[in-house]
């Protein structure tokens, strides 16, 4: 699929993007060339392709969970411009 001038004038009003007209060229060539890669990638027979969550099949390796620093809540919300209990208090920013 090759894009023409019009078309790349299109997506970048889309994207809400400035080209320069000088660019459309390059542009075209490129946003082309990774619709043409995509087309390829689209043709390829995945039907027997066991769908996975990672490429590597092996299980990854994860640190103990266990506490690592002493508890100073008290000490951070003393310092607190706003605290009721035991959480902190901050200004509404969504209306």
């Amino acid at each position: 699929m090759s894009l023409g001038p019009a078309e790349v004038g299109k997506i970048a009003h889309l994207a809400r993007l400035a080209i320069r007209d000088q660019d459309v060229p390059a542009y075209a060539h490129n946003l082309s060339a990774i619709l043409e890669l995509v087309a390829r990638m689209d043709a390829v027979d995945t039907a027997g392709v066991i769908p996975m969550a990672h490429p590597l099949d092996m299980a990854q390796r994860l640190r103990v969970d266990e506490v690592s620093e002493a508890n100073q809540r008290e000490r951070f919300q003393a310092i607190a411009p706003r605290v009721e209990a035991g959480l902190y208090l901050v200004p509404k920013v969504i209306e």
